[in-house]
């Protein structure tokens, strides 16, 4: 059964961000600018800045249940359980079979495995102190998976494998799924655990794209000059998405529709961006949420603090929006970094409200902005207010040539 011209909407988040585990705290901290950003030091590794979260992890399940499972499924289990409580549904009164699970993720299963080969060393490398739990924890639907576990969800679930762009592609998918009908409500987002991985602050190291600081609060810089890379963070974000009228029938508070989005390739390159590919996917976003880029009150960059990264998807940003007066820009990974299948989710996240409170957050740590990034309407380390904002574009760009886009509306 096709709902097509269903319109699907957001009704209930739930987060943690390595500076809040509540979307109202969350939010009051990005406006002050305020980043929490700590250092971490890693074995093998040694120290480098990361954003950690720290959110009560025995709210919805036993201590016992998060040794079994992963640290990304405890972080989606809080997430989901938040989200639902957010947007005050209780799913005794829901057909479970008619939810999706829809996860974003970056990578999955390097921190197991890591942690695995290290206990083993121990033994002198004997496989038979391997953990019997590794392999459920290191499927890649594992993440979606505890969730459906903790909840009793019958529906679909499975996690999205889209590098930085996963969380964009999990509400993509989303509300695809509920426009075929295959579900009638979505709990979808993305998850990183990333900083549990020394080997994925080493390959950062490796490529020179790993942010160095004095201050680990002040590393990552965006759009600056001095800007020497990605801060890696963990965290998690996920949506309740659901029919608009069911949404307006059950007196849901609605953070808005999702109108427009794109993915499509880059195929260049294993790491590097392509801002003409950038500016093709923003384009068609615009094209399917029948806007122009005028309509556009407010772009939530990808920008993770590299040079070139920053500069592709400025130009890729100028060359769509040269014509628009009104279109602010900011970047929130200056704040929470870069939090890899989360970003896109979480980013999208801190900025919803303004369709409530009309504040902007801003882009902090740019002392010297690059002249190759000085996009008009940058709103730069103070936040602003507007008279209005209607309409939000949220990039999500990621390696080996992934790109996407979400437009949300305010409903």
């Amino acid at each position: 059964m096709h709902n097509n011209t269903q319109r699907i909407v957001i009704t209930g988040i739930g987060l943690t961000a390595p500076n809040a585990s509540s979307l109202s705290e969350y939010r009051e901290k990005l406006i002050n600018g305020q980043s929490e950003i700590t250092e971490i030091n890693l074995r093998y590794f040694g120290k480098a800045p990361a954003g950690l979260c720290t959110f009560p992890e025995t709210k919805y399940r036993k201590k016992k249940e998060n040794k079994k499972g992963t640290r990304a499924g405890c972080i989606s289990v809080y997430c989901a359980h938040e989200a639902l409580a957010d947007a005050g549904l209780d799913l005794s009164s829901v057909d479970r079979s008619k939810i999706g699970v829809y996860i974003g993720l970056t990578e999955h299963g390097t921190v197991e495995t890591e942690n695995e080969v290290y206990n083993i060393r121990q033994y002198d490398y004997n496989t038979s102190y391997w953990t019997h739990h590794h392999n459920p924890r290191t499927v890649l639907n594992n993440p979606a998976g505890e969730i459906t576990l903790s909840l009793d969800i019958t529906g679909p679930h499975y996690s999205i494998g889209a590098a930085c762009a996963a969380g964009n592609a999990s509400i993509i998918q989303a509300v695809q799924m509920m426009k075929l009908g295959e579900v009638e409500m979505a709990l979808a987002g993305g998850i990183s655990e990333s900083t549990g991985s020394f080997g994925i602050f080493a390959s950062f190291q490796a490529q020179n794209a790993l942010a160095v600081a004095d201050d680990p609060r002040r590393a990552s810089k965006p759009f600056d000059l001095d800007r020497n890379g990605i801060v890696i963070s963990e965290g998690g974000c996920v949506y309740v998405l659901e029919y608009l009228d069911k949404a307006v029938a059950r007196g849901a508070k609605i953070y808005g529709e999702v109108v427009g989005y794109a993915m499509n390739s880059d195929a260049r390159d294993f790491v590097l961006p392509y801002g003409p590919r950038q500016a093709e996917c923003m384009r068609l976003a615009l094209q399917r949420a029948n806007l122009n880029p005028e309509d556009i009150d407010l772009i939530n960059t990808h920008a993770t603090g590299t040079k070139q990264g920053d500069i592709e998807e400025c130009k890729a940003i100028r060359e769509v929006f040269s014509g628009s007066q009104k279109t602010y820009i900011n970047n929130t990974k200056s704040i929470i970094g870069h939090a890899m299948g989360a970003a896109g989710v979480l980013e999208l996240a801190g900025n919803l409200p303004s369709f409530t409170d009309n504040m902007i957050h801003p882009t902090i740590n740019v002392d010297n902005l690059d002249p190759e990034c000085a996009l008009p309407n940058l709103v730069l380390n103070k936040a602003i207010e507007v008279d209005s904002i209607n309409t939000i574009l949220n990039n999500s760009f990621g390696m080996v040539g992934i790109n996407s886009t979400v437009i949300v509306k305010k409903v």
